[in-house]
């Protein structure tokens, strides 16, 4: 019986300690900024954050390692979550229990309101992750899962898309605020009728993958065959980007000149619905795009009467760029990440963004 306890006794502590060397590994790949560790290590935060039975806590996480900026996608609760009755009374005449019923207004008040509230939460937890210099911008898609009322097939509709930085969350006094004006407050893009499944346009793409692209794949650009964007000269880079926005869909390509080593084009695209002239301008830039270069797109887009504007940069976006396309509605933003990604799924590309010193 002591072989067989001082067995068990071996086996717990070989257990702890391998746990133990899991839980330092990871920490020390989180610290280091390991984009897959600091994934897994968030995903686990927030999934583990103590919730009512009831209420998902499946996330999807990307992370963005010289933005420091967490791409969160948050699975919501369908509107069913909220009791349709509000009350319970013993009717003694009959010897029963009845249900007073909610007020459809009231289910539709409170499901967005705890719509908005599991998004804060999620915000606040990432921010109260240390050390704070591993984020300093959080955006987050909060998707419920269900089926179209139509066809019977399963769709997630975007409920809301936020983004916000540590510096606008950090004086906010949480138990003192309403949700649903916070989130107005971020800019978030809020389905006007939650209950309904209305869903809004993220302002990232749901499709992670598209930024989980592996970096480090950039710092041996000097031993390797692929194509580097920022090395290429202006008319190999004008060209590659009109072959792409071609195999996605454009035609009647017209340059214009550009004064910035980039690429301004007027195209069309012939969709009878979603189709019209449309915008492109491409930055290759080492360092994040200013939100003047929006700002300057959208007027182009006046001036041209176009329909739909597109800005494409090699590096990225900051939050008042986000915020700005989301606020216009017809300007899409495709960072460096998202850039590698489609070049590879239309044109069958492998790019590097920079060389090892860029």
């Amino acid at each position: 019986m002591q072989a067989r306890h001082r067995q068990a006794e071996e086996s717990r502590r070989q257990g702890v300690e391998q746990h133990n060397a899991q839980v330092n590994d990871l920490e020390q790949r989180v610290l280091s900024k390991q984009p897959e560790a600091v994934e897994d290590y968030f995903e686990l935060l927030v999934e583990g954050s103590p919730l009512p039975a009831e209420l998902p806590i499946d996330v999807e996480v990307a992370y963005q390692v010289d933005a420091r900026k967490l791409l969160l996608i948050r699975e919501l609760p369908n509107v069913d979550v909220i009791p349709e009755a509000r009350e319970y009374t013993y009717v003694k005449t009959r010897d029963e229990i009845t249900a007073k019923p909610r007020p459809p207004k009231e289910i539709k008040e409170r499901y967005a309101r705890l719509v908005a509230q599991l998004v804060l939460r999620t915000i606040r937890d990432v921010f109260e992750v240390r050390p704070a210099e591993l984020v300093d911008e959080v955006a987050i898609n909060a998707h419920v899962s269900t089926r179209n009322k139509a066809t019977g097939q399963p769709e997630r509709p975007c409920l809301v898309s936020v983004s916000a930085t540590r510096q606008q969350f950090e004086h906010l006094v949480l138990t003192e605020l309403d949700p649903v004006e916070c989130l107005r407050y971020f800019n978030a893009l809020v389905s006007p009728h939650p209950w309904d499944l209305e869903a809004v346009r993220p302002i990232f793409d749901p499709d992670l993958s598209k930024y989980r692209l592996v970096e480090a794949q950039d710092v041996v650009a000097g031993l390797d065959s692929r194509p580097v964007l920022l090395e290429m000269r202006p008319f190999e880079f004008e060209v590659l980007v009109k072959q792409l926005f071609e195999a996605m869909g454009m035609k009647s390509w017209v340059t214009q000149a550009s004064r910035d080593d980039g690429l301004d084009a007027i195209a069309v695209n012939e969709d009878p619905i979603m189709g019209g002239v449309c915008v492109i301008q491409a930055k290759r830039y080492k360092s994040m795009v200013e939100p003047d270069a929006v700002r300057a797109l959208a007027g182009v887009m006046d001036d041209k009467r176009a329909s739909r504007g597109v800005l494409v940069t090699t590096s990225r976006f900051g939050k008042a760029s986000h915020d700005f396309a989301a606020r216009h509605g017809r300007i899409q933003l495709i960072e460096g990440a998202h850039l590698k990604h489609l070049l590879l799924e239309y044109l069958g590309l492998d790019v590097l963004l920079g060389p090892a010193s860029a």
